[in-house]
């Protein structure tokens, strides 16, 4: 009898679906079991560990040992269309390269610069609930607000014209599919970057013509590519991660913390009541729904940690719907309570990855969701949270539809 492949046979296979949108798959919970790293099978036979406990989680998160360069032979991935989809600026780099990156973007992202948005985002949230209800009750949310409301956002902020919206989110629904092929989603990644290389173009001719400057984009035109600091390819990758990331997690959050508090009354009347509760029920839907779930690495060097040694060139998943749930950590934490009061959540990941937008992502989640259930007190969903499905493991968790009424 081959004993090797009969335990490879036995392992539980990853990525994992969820059962129900807003909790984690009921199979981490059995992983969590055999430790806090328990190893499992990808879809081509490969052989990974996955760590549930936090504070290994949080330990491996900062070891540089484990590796975020998705250029490297051996980097794993959940589905094939992954190692396709050309999403390699920040979050696919190791340092030296995803320091100088995010020395240039960060600055935009703080708190002071996010807070100096905070108009902008209430006067969009605001267009978008105008329009629901001028319209009128019975809509999908997901068009309606979860997705324009963070593509409004990520447009202006960027310097990219809204007006294109339908393509780039089109193209990043194709892209991230995770039941998608590998070719399809390398075209609608090449799509995304010639669509940001030809804006680059027509940018640059604009600047050069004395027009001013729009937003972020453009000051990464002038300020980085005109120095030699990027070249043009480089800025159309970063300009396609941006656009990406900024609309595509913070439309699933959205959808889905909506989704959440109409399954919890008890705790939207919470934040219905005092507008105070806002940033406290986001850090809770952030901990409690983890949408940027299955983040991935892979080991630079052997790794001694949980009681079980990680072998270089071992791959290595961390999905923080796993690390937040921890009962070590949060009580009762299958509980969602908005005035539970925690940010040591890992949402947004922890150490040089973290998450460059996590004040603009809070922000846009503080005002839609206060603005949405305090303008409509009466919405409710049109349909049982059992039909709408979720989304398969290996993309960003949420929801493709969420029917609703008031």
């Amino acid at each position: 009898m081959n004993t090797a492949a009969s335990t490879a046979a036995a392992l539980p296979k990853f990525p994992m679906a969820r059962g129900c949108p807003y909790h984690p798959p009921a199979g981490y919970a059995q992983l969590r079991e055999e430790g806090p790293l328990a190893r499992v099978e990808l879809y081509d036979g490969r052989q990974a560990w996955v760590v549930t406990g936090y504070a290994e989680t949080r330990q491996l998160l900062v070891d540089p040992r484990l590796s975020s360069d998705r250029s490297r032979p051996d980097f794993p991935v959940l589905v094939p269309r992954m190692a396709a989809a050309k999403l390699t600026a920040l979050v696919g780099m190791d340092p030296p390269e995803h320091d100088v990156q995010r020395r240039m973007l960060i600055g935009n992202f703080t708190v002071k610069r996010v807070n100096g948005l905070r108009p902008a985002i209430r006067r969009i949230v605001g267009e978008r609930i105008d329009a629901l209800l001028a319209a009128g009750p019975g809509t999908d949310l997901v068009p309606a607000f979860a997705l324009p409301v963070p593509s409004t956002v990520i447009c202006e902020l960027l310097g990219v014209p809204y007006d294109d919206h339908e393509f780039f989110e089109e193209y990043t629904r194709r892209m991230l599919l995770a039941t998608g092929t590998a070719q399809q989603a390398a075209d609608a990644s090449a799509a995304l970057v010639g669509y940001f290389d030809e804006l680059v173009v027509a940018k640059q001719g604009r600047l050069a013509d004395g027009a001013p400057a729009e937003g972020l984009l453009d000051e990464l035109i002038t300020e980085r590519l005109a120095t030699g600091e990027l070249d043009r390819a480089e800025l159309a990758s970063i300009a396609m991660f941006l656009l990406v990331a900024g609309h595509e997690t913070t439309a699933n959050m959205i959808a889905l913390s909506v989704l959440t508090l109409l399954e919890h009354p008890e705790q939207a009347d919470r934040l219905r009541a005092d507008a105070a509760t806002a940033p406290g029920a986001v850090e809770e839907l952030l901990r409690f729904l983890s949408v940027a779930d299955e983040l991935q690495r892979v080991a630079a060097a052997d790794i001694e940690i949980g009681g079980v040694t990680v072998r270089e060139g071992d791959a290595v998943y961390l999905p923080n719907a796993a690390a937040n749930r921890a009962g070590e950590v949060f009580a009762d934490p299958d509980t969602f309570d908005v005035l539970r009061g925690t940010r040591h959540h890992l949402a947004f990941g922890y150490g040089i990855h973290q998450c460059i937008g996590q004040n603009l992502a809070r922000a846009e989640l503080e005002i839609a969701l206060h603005e949405l259930f305090t303008r409509i007190p009466t919405l409710r969903a049109a349909e049982p949270v059992e039909v709408l499905g979720t989304k398969p493991g290996g993309s960003v968790q949420g929801i493709v539809r969420l029917p609703v009424t008031w």
